[in-house]
């Protein structure tokens, strides 16, 4: 999956650090990242020095990689600074098909920080401004003491079975168009095995047993923490759909499904480990 990097590691460990000139740069204007794209095809962030060594705030390292968040000039508004030659906006959600997940999985969890930063300038409790905390990865605000910690939303996806049959979905108004499976964000007071026979009955209308966890994955470009878990029908297998949430819900034999694992996305390498006959 997108956060699988083989002998690097994420170490996403608080620093006070300043950025040294050949460190990355994550420059963002809503959902689009500042990138380079090389002749081979191959896409680079800036760095410290091609900006001009910005205002900046350390998120993590990768390897030996380290990578900052740009902060707007004093004066300037996010997106209005001078654009480096060579350089264009591409959004966040592309990175998705990169060869390089390690861009990837960094582009994505560095605009899950960037939103939070963005979304969390005034206090929540009292409306002053907060700042940077010196000691961990923390906003805190001076009048009140209140402390904001980054936001993580988690969210279940949902392999229901039947059999040598899975419930594959697609999803109504969105810009993704393949086969997908159930899925949801837990509400309060909820566990994450009751959310997940919540949503298989509000979305198509059927009853789930056997609710057994498989694994979970950080979608940073939702704010998310995706819990997946595999779960058998019980009973009728009619499909009531919910057609605000879903354009598609059908069920498919394992020899039928033709979605690929594309060695990102927990949702797809959920339908891999079904179609191999694995669960």
């Amino acid at each position: 999956m997108i956060q699988d990097l083989g002998e690097k590691r994420l170490n996403n460990a608080y620093e006070l650090r300043r950025p040294a000139p050949g460190d990355r740069f994550f420059r963002f204007d809503k959902d689009k990242i500042l990138v380079r794209t090389q002749p081979d095809g191959r896409i680079l962030l800036p760095t410290a020095g091609e900006l001009g060594c910005p205002q900046g705030q350390y998120l993590f390292a990768i390897g030996g990689d380290r990578y900052f968040l740009e902060f707007p000039s004093k004066g300037v508004r996010q997106g209005d600074e001078v654009m480096p030659e060579g350089f264009t906006f591409e959004s966040v959600r592309n990175f998705r098909k990169l060869e390089l997940k390690e861009l990837a999985f960094a582009a994505a969890t560095a605009y899950h920080l960037y939103q939070w930063y963005r979304d969390n300038r005034y206090c929540g409790r009292c409306g002053r401004p907060v700042c940077h905390s010196d000691q961990e990865r923390a906003l805190y605000c001076p009048s009140c003491g209140n402390t904001i910690y980054p936001k993580i939303a988690p969210a279940v996806i949902v392999a229901l079975t039947d059999g040598d049959r899975i419930l594959l979905t697609r999803y109504n108004g969105r810009a993704y168009k393949k086969y997908a499976l159930i899925a949801g964000f837990t509400e309060i007071g909820e566990t994450a095995e009751q959310t997940v026979a919540r949503e298989v009955m509000e979305e198509v209308g059927l009853k789930v047993k056997n609710i057994t966890y498989y694994k979970s994955q950080p979608w940073g470009t939702d704010s998310n923490l995706l819990l997946g878990f595999f779960c058998e029908l019980d009973g009728s297998d009619q499909i009531t759909m919910d057609e605000d949430e879903l354009s598609t819900a059908e069920w498919f034999h394992r020899g039928e499904m033709l979605e690929e694992d594309d060695g990102f996305s927990l949702t797809r390498e959920m339908m891999a480990v079904f179609q191999r006959g694995e669960r």
